[in-house]
């Protein structure tokens, strides 16, 4: 997967006639639950005590997550938190005091299960984050992409010990963390990624007993799957004793770790495969599905850079949420998207969306959208094309501070008009940014998506200027 999402969203299925009992399908049904939303924090958790080393410099406050589930009851979400207890675990074992608890020394993704500290340590994580969701009816724990379990010599020796596989010793330490927290948080539901549960054979699943505790979350992110792939997994996870199952698909993320704009017909086949895989739940009785969770990442990995910024992907989450609801992107469908975001149209294959919008962060949606489509082009269009700098000012003149400055002036105002426009255009673009996200984050993104082309106009025009100045003469040696 990648890595689990910072923000998802959660839904009931949409209804597909003729809806089964229990369905959660509408709010008629007595199955049905409010829509959730999960968190992923990572460091951005406020962890006290001896987790306090785990929290960033912007971590959230307390009062600031307690104004999020506030927020949330407002609108009727429930906030799910997700604790990564196995893989994904970069942000804690990057520490050299948890650096004793890696699988594998050199990498940092996973934990070692045979550590006993590595188990204490996840008891505390996760007690500090329960204790601030007491209203959460639900916990993800996880436990997806367990990189190189097994490698690391205690794992070996396991194995060897115990004449297991990599599988068991995976159900074993699910079944510790599942242990702590049915024992410690009564009613408290739990869910978990599904990917590692694929490879582990329906005997050892039933044999671990973790159906009676635990709802996989089968994520699935292509544009286009078969959905007797995923029939596949379920009825194995019928077989294997769970009752109910989560889908996840993605709003966006998922296409490329460095990835700034959405593709939102991408996105939109992804859900409309997803619709074909409900279709066939109803003959998978006794198994139920509890929800779609839309899964949006920040991120593939802690060391990764952003990928698409939430506003920039709002008009995917509404296109997606829509065809969820409506059981496809139906004319209602679109019209209702367009509406609630004050858009006049939706170019699908072309990822754009025309008219002002009215929706949260709609100007750094249309800001990141120039940058995005223009930048790039017209700073290497003003040092590729323009055949006046590349005879009278190349590299070879700009390292050596000579040129002829009426030669240089023919396409002088030109570059200093398009540096000025950018520059103008990125004071505003960082103003907009900055009303929502930390520093750290506003300077990343400028330094991923801004930077490396507008510095290369920076450094055009400075050279420009210094050797207007010298008015002909070369530079003194």
């Amino acid at each position: 997967m990648g890595s689990a999402p910072a923000d998802t969203w959660a839904v009931p299925p949409p209804l597909l006639s003729p809806p089964c009992p229990p369905c959660r399908c509408s709010p008629s049904c007595p199955s049905w639950e409010p829509t959730v939303s999960s968190s992923r924090y990572e460091d951005m958790f406020p962890f006290k005590g001896d987790l306090e080393i785990l929290r960033s410099p912007y971590a959230y406050s307390e009062e600031d997550i307690e104004r999020i589930q506030q927020l949330a009851e407002q609108h009727k979400l429930e906030v799910v938190p997700l604790v990564q207890t196995f893989g994904h675990v970069e942000f804690i074992l990057k520490h050299e005091k948890y650096q004793h608890l890696r699988e594998v020394e050199r990498f940092p993704n996973s934990f070692n299960p045979h550590v006993p500290d590595t188990l204490a340590l996840l008891k505390s994580i996760l007690s500090q984050v329960i204790e601030k969701h007491r209203r959460s009816s639900w916990i993800h724990i996880g436990a997806d992409e367990v990189f190189h379990l097994g490698e690391g010599m205690d794992s070996k020796n396991w194995m060897s010990h115990h004449k297991g596989d990599v599988g068991t010793m995976y159900l074993k330490h699910i079944k510790e963390v599942l242990g702590f927290l049915t024992a410690q948080y009564w009613g408290l539901r739990v869910l978990m990624w599904d990917d590692m549960l694929r490879k582990i054979s329906v005997g050892a699943l039933r044999e671990s007993g973790i159906a009676k505790h635990v709802s996989p979350v089968l994520w699935f992110y292509a544009p286009d799957f078969e959905a007797e792939q995923i029939v596949q997994f379920l009825t194995k996870y019928v077989e294997s004793g769970f009752e109910a199952v989560w889908f996840a698909s993605a709003f966006k993320g998922t296409t490329g770790p460095a990835q700034a704009w959405t593709p939102l017909s991408y996105h939109l086949k992804n859900h409309l495969s997803w619709l074909k895989v409900m279709q066939a739940v109803p003959r998978l009785a006794p198994l139920r599905l509890q929800g779609v969770v839309l899964t949006g990442w920040q991120r593939y990995d802690h060391y990764s850079v952003l990928c698409e910024l939430l506003p920039v992907s709002i008009p995917s989450l509404a296109i997606c949420l829509q065809t969820l609801v409506n059981g496809g992107f139906t004319e209602e469908a679109k019209r209702k998207v367009l509406d609630v975001l004050g858009l006049e149209s939706v170019q699908l294959e072309q990822s754009t969306c025309e008219g002002r919008g009215a929706f949260p962060g709609v100007e750094i949606y249309h800001m990141v959208e120039q940058v995005n489509g223009h930048l790039k082009d017209s700073v290497l269009k003003a040092l590729e094309e323009e055949s006046a700098i590349k005879g009278w000012f190349s590299p070879y003149h700009r390292k050596r501070h000579f040129g002829n400055p009426r030669n240089m002036e023919s396409f002088g105002s030109k570059v200093l008009k398009l540096h000025e426009d950018w520059e103008s255009f990125v004071r505003d673009l960082r103003a907009q940014l900055e009303r929502i996200y930390f520093p750290d984050t506003v300077e990343e993104w400028l330094e991923e998506n801004v930077n490396p082309y507008l510095d290369q106009l920076r450094d055009l025009v400075r050279d420009y200027r210094a050797i207007i100045r010298l008015k002909g003469r070369p530079k003194a040696a």
